[in-house]
């Protein structure tokens, strides 16, 4: 079976040299991962996050390139660029990590 490209977000959590900023939660990020399957990518990705000292919590698959266009997605010549990059090179490429921080009840009690 070829290797085909799958878009994968990711939710870490924290854990000590992560590399997140100061105050942050966890993060997300956005992943293309080569596998021969969705299932193969994401335990590639998986695997490399937390070789990389991130803590994975969750995996939401998006399918491939095909899958998403199917669906409406309109993916730009840069995201299409980071897919090649992945297939090429068997590889998981990290394209977008957003962290999170605490906005909750109870994170500005100290500024009362």
């Amino acid at each position: 079976m070829a290797q085909q490209v799958y878009t994968l977000l990711v939710e870490v959590g924290r854990n000590p040299g992560d590399g997140l900023p100061k105050g942050a939660t966890g993060a997300a990020l956005v992943c293309y991962a080569a596998g021969k399957d969705e299932a193969e990518a994401v335990r590639e990705t998986v695997a490399i996050l937390k070789q990389a000292d991130l803590a994975p919590l969750d995996v939401t698959g998006y399918g491939t390139l095909d899958e998403r266009l199917a669906e409406g997605h309109e993916i730009p010549d840069e995201e299409r660029a980071l897919m090649d990059r992945a297939l090429s090179e068997n590889a998981v490429i990290i394209a977008q990590m957003d962290p999170f921080f605490d906005d909750g009840p109870g994170a500005d009690d100290d500024r009362h």
